[in-house]
């Protein structure tokens, strides 16, 4: 049953009823769904909620899985659509103290792990300042590696739609992390000035 593709365990799935070949689905796919869930929510409580209400979901929407996209696809715009929603109904987003950004670089020895580290952690910060629908378009395009004809597949958008609007999204994202970097940069003089001044 491992062999069998996405695609075919559905069918199987919705023609037999048989449990095992939806387990096989949410074996495959159980951890990425709450990666997302956690990237979406930042708590692990609630990406593992999230995950359990998004695979309930997936059992009562199979039959209008119509293979126009691959599943991954298809589960990956369900789990998007889902975070996002739950997004909007908390109006949370995560909150930055200068606590925490200074303990992010602080006993930085010029490692390249680390520069790596704080420039994902940079993005991270300019990625949580998007609209969820837009962070959910690079997140399948760029974590997911969802073809531009899937994405406008699922969303019943033209392509050329689809590629626009990733493009104002990564515009907007490049503006954000732009704005992140400079803003520590002028911290950091500032920092400089100050302590030279004593």
């Amino acid at each position: 049953m491992k062999n069998l593709t996405d695609e075919e365990l559905v069918r199987l799935y919705l023609d037999t009823q048989q449990n095992s070949y939806f387990e096989v689905l949410y074996e495959r796919y159980a951890d990425r769904v709450y990666r997302k869930c956690l990237s979406f929510s930042k708590d692990p409580m609630k990406a593992e909620d999230y995950a359990h209400d998004i695979f309930l979901r997936l059992v009562l929407k199979l039959s209008s899985f119509k293979e126009q996209a691959r599943f991954s696809t298809w589960l990956y715009s369900i789990t998007y659509n889902y975070c996002t929603d739950q997004l909007r109904a908390d109006r949370k987003m995560p909150v930055y103290s200068l606590e925490d950004d200074h303990n992010d670089y602080a006993g930085s020895d010029g490692d390249e792990a680390e520069l790596a580290e704080m420039e994902a952690q940079q993005l991270q910060k300019a990625m949580v300042r998007m609209e969820p629908e837009e962070q959910m378009l690079l997140r399948m395009k760029y974590q997911d590696d969802a073809s531009i004809r899937d994405i406008a597949t699922v969303y019943d958008l033209t392509e050329s739609a689809v590629k626009m609007r990733l493009k104002r999204s990564r515009d907007k994202l490049k503006k954000y992390y732009l704005e992140s970097g400079l803003f520590w940069l002028l911290l950091a003089a500032k920092l400089l000035t100050f302590l030279n001044n004593r």
